[in-house]
């Protein structure tokens, strides 16, 4: 423990620096994978370190830190782009692009991500094992954790895990929020478009009502989450939009239903989003009407890897963080849990003490948590039973 302390006394040298990059990356904040003046910003920061910069695809990039005697790698991640916010905060870092706001904490990510690098700069050699820092776009909106996925850099490096850190509002600061197994949920995002037959509403018999067919279709789907689904199974499936007609008097052809169906198991995420679509199959048959589904790339579910959580469980509690478990997992996704499908992987949330909400125009963190993210990823690396 004392090493610990004296290590993090040593860490308050860096603080200065690392909020400073978190502002000015703040200032900039650019959204999906269109990320220039952030992109950058990052490599010229790396470029003064012994990393090779490397490309990943067509959303982001890794730098990569070579171990004189090794063949394995650890990967940590950070994501890179903002929402579409205006931002309401008064500070004198605020976004000087109207309508783009880094309301996420992923300024936060980069700076802990770069702060963490710097710490491997000064010796390099007397790692153990090679480390590779991911710098992702577009997990805000298309999943870009998949494209470097499917670039292949996990495999070309050899990366043997990997973790990732999300700066969480609504806990103390410095608490480590984590579950073993699933811990964020997976995110499907719908689209129903019925046409039905427009007719006077004098006459509705003769047409097919597609407000009428939407009413059903929801209930329907209701139903079957409820009755279907046992209680105990963690689930959502919602509607969210509902769009038909334009007269009151006139049978509306047309409707718009658009939804979510979360689950943290593939077999009810199957089975529930193959009984949607029997729902509507049923439909079109007794009313005549057309149904046309739509979905996005869904994010799988976010499913902690038991060894990893177990170890950084014991190095985080060692080394004095206050560790909380939560009972549930979360309703909210992720798209880190795509590199889980390819390596053994653990995503950790960390208190900022703060209580602005994720995606909200007045999000803000206290930015001592910036160090507190390094000693993390710090104590995990140096605690790390694959090396």
């Amino acid at each position: 423990m004392e090493q610990i302390v004296e290590y993090r006394q040593t860490l308050q040298s860096l603080k200065e620096e690392v909020v400073r990059i978190r502002r000015d990356l703040h200032r900039i904040p650019e959204l999906d994978r269109d990320l220039p003046k952030t992109e950058a910003y990052v490599k010229d920061y790396l470029a003064a370190l012994p990393c090779e910069i490397i490309p990943a695809g067509d959303a982001g990039f890794c730098a990569f830190f070579k171990a004189k005697d090794s063949t394995e790698t650890i990967a940590f991640r950070s994501d890179m782009d903002a929402l579409p916010i205006d931002e309401e905060n008064d500070v004198d870092y605020r976004s000087v692009h109207a309508g783009r706001m880094h309301a996420c904490g992923h300024d936060g990510h980069m700076s802990i991500l770069l702060g963490f690098a710097s710490e491997l700069a000064p010796e390099p050699d007397t790692l153990r094992v090679n480390v590779l820092l991911v710098f992702q776009g577009a997990e805000e909106t298309t999943g870009g954790a998949k494209h470097i996925c499917a670039s292949g850099v996990l495999e070309r490096y050899n990366v043997k895990r990997i973790y990732g850190l999300h700066l969480w509002p609504g806990y103390p600061k410095d608490t480590v929020i984590c579950r073993r197994e699933a811990f964020m949920a997976s995110t499907l995002v719908f689209r129903a478009e019925i046409e039905g037959k427009s007719v006077h509403v004098g006459t509705y018999k003769d047409g097919i009502d597609a407000l009428e067919v939407g009413c059903a279709l929801v209930g329907r789907a209701y139903a079957m989450e409820k009755s279907e689904v046992a209680a105990e199974v963690f689930r959502i499936l919602r509607f969210g939009v509902f769009q038909s007609g334009r007269a009151t008097n006139i049978v509306p052809a047309h409707a718009l239903l658009e939804g979510t169906l979360r689950t943290y198991s593939e077999d009810i995420h199957d089975f529930m989003w193959r009984r949607m679509r029997e729902i509507a199959d049923d439909l079109t048959r007794d009313t005549g009407c057309k149904i046309t589904f739509s979905h996005s790339d869904p994010y799988p579910a976010v499913i902690n890897d038991v060894a990893l959580f177990d170890e950084a469980k014991a190095v985080l509690t060692s080394a004095g963080y206050d560790f909380f478990e939560p009972e549930n997992p979360l309703m909210i996704s992720e798209d880190f849990s795509w590199y889980q499908k390819y390596v053994p992987g653990l995503f950790l949330h960390l208190g900022t003490g703060m209580d602005t909400p994720l995606h909200s125009a007045n999000y803000q963190i206290d930015e001592d948590v910036l160090l507190t993210g390094i000693d993390i990823f710090n104590q995990i690396l140096k605690g790390n039973t694959a090396q």
